[in-house]
């Protein structure tokens, strides 16, 4: 990660927490954030620049970034990559390995927050969809939304971005079925472009995963 990225990201979770705590209160002191971080804050890093932030701080082994802090840079990428330009961006940034590797993360909230960006991202795009797929995001998406011992929040979102992720891209939906059947339920072909047998599919997904503990 960029030393000055590094340097901003954490100016910015500190001054959010202290704004937040105390919405009067002062922003705290540069505390050494050096020029060409300041300058880059003051001239306004990049969607590009901030999507590599915020994911270098979620994969981050650093202690002073806590769960907490990684869940605030997950909620800040998911919101850039509602931009479809961003979305489309993840590749060339080469972003999608390592936000599908969270989806294995030993964090369930963390799992959760990997599965509500694949859905943001795939979501009415069909580029995000073949690089999604491309990248091998479904097997794991799968996994997530059918595992007996997942919290019921991360199977939804699983089941969220699985729905995102296939409707309309006949390639994801074949990989799916093909995944479900693996689990012991129906490997029965679907037709990605009905939407009404797309319906049914992620609706028993979505139902399997409200009963959850």
């Amino acid at each position: 990660m960029d030393p000055g990225l590094n340097e901003l990201l954490k100016w910015g979770v500190e001054n959010s927490s202290t704004t937040a705590n105390d919405p009067s209160a002062a922003p705290p002191e540069n505390r050494g954030l050096n020029p060409d971080a300041i300058n880059a804050l003051f001239g306004g890093p990049s969607d590009a620049d901030l999507m590599r932030a915020s994911m270098a701080a979620i994969l981050s082994t650093d202690p002073e970034i806590s769960v907490d802090d990684k869940l605030v840079a997950f909620d800040n990428f998911e919101q850039l990559i509602e931009n479809l330009d961003n979305a489309n961006n993840l590749a060339p940034l080469e972003l999608w390995t390592p936000l599908l590797s969270c989806l294995q993360h030993e964090e369930s909230e963390l799992r959760k927050m990997a599965a509500w960006c694949v859905g943001t991202a795939v979501q009415n795009n069909e580029k995000s969809q073949e690089k999604c797929l491309e990248m091998g995001g479904i097997p794991p998406l799968v996994n997530l939304a059918t595992g007996e011992k997942e919290d019921s929040q991360v199977r939804r979102k699983a089941v969220y971005a699985l729905s995102s992720a296939c409707r309309n891209y006949q390639p994801a939906m074949d990989v799916l079925t093909e995944e479900l059947g693996k689990t012991g339920r129906s490997g029965e072909k679907v037709d990605a472009a009905n939407m009404d047998a797309c319906d049914v599919l992620i609706g028993g997904l979505r139902e399997e995963a409200a009963k959850a503990a």
